[in-house]
């Protein structure tokens, strides 16, 4: 079994949501730059390999890099980042005797969601 560094009860992530959403507009928003880069990127790579590069693939590497470093921000709170493109956030929980994930999406008011280890967002269901 997954150990977490903390587990969080429904009123800890819903209180911490306050400073993660702001987190996630900033990975949504700059996958959706990485997205529109990306035809782009296979030339902008080729021409890195050769001889300097591109200005594509300067941003990117620079997109890339915020969200490695907006997604690690997350994970220092104890949550996970599950879908980039959804914008879905796991917190560790204990529901009904059980370590547990509450789940978040991206646009939802409050987490009120959880879903067992295994099961993911397709197996998600009410608090």
């Amino acid at each position: 079994m997954q150990e977490f560094p903390r587990l969080f009860t429904q009123d800890q992530a819903n209180e911490l949501l306050v400073t993660l959403r702001p987190l996630v507009d900033k990975l949504i928003e700059t996958r959706d730059q990485i997205v529109a880069i990306r035809p782009d990127l296979e030339s902008g790579v080729q021409k890195a390999l050769g001889n300097g590069g591109s200005r594509a693939t300067g941003k990117l590497l620079r997109l890339f890099r915020r969200v490695d470093r907006l997604i690690n921000e997350v994970h220092s709170h104890g949550v996970l980042v599950k879908d980039l493109d959804q914008g879905l956030l796991d917190f560790p929980a204990e529901y009904e005797g059980r370590v547990v994930l509450l789940c978040w999406k991206h646009g939802e008011p409050s987490v009120s969601h959880w879903h067992d280890m295994d099961a993911g967002f397709a197996g998600r269901r009410p608090l």
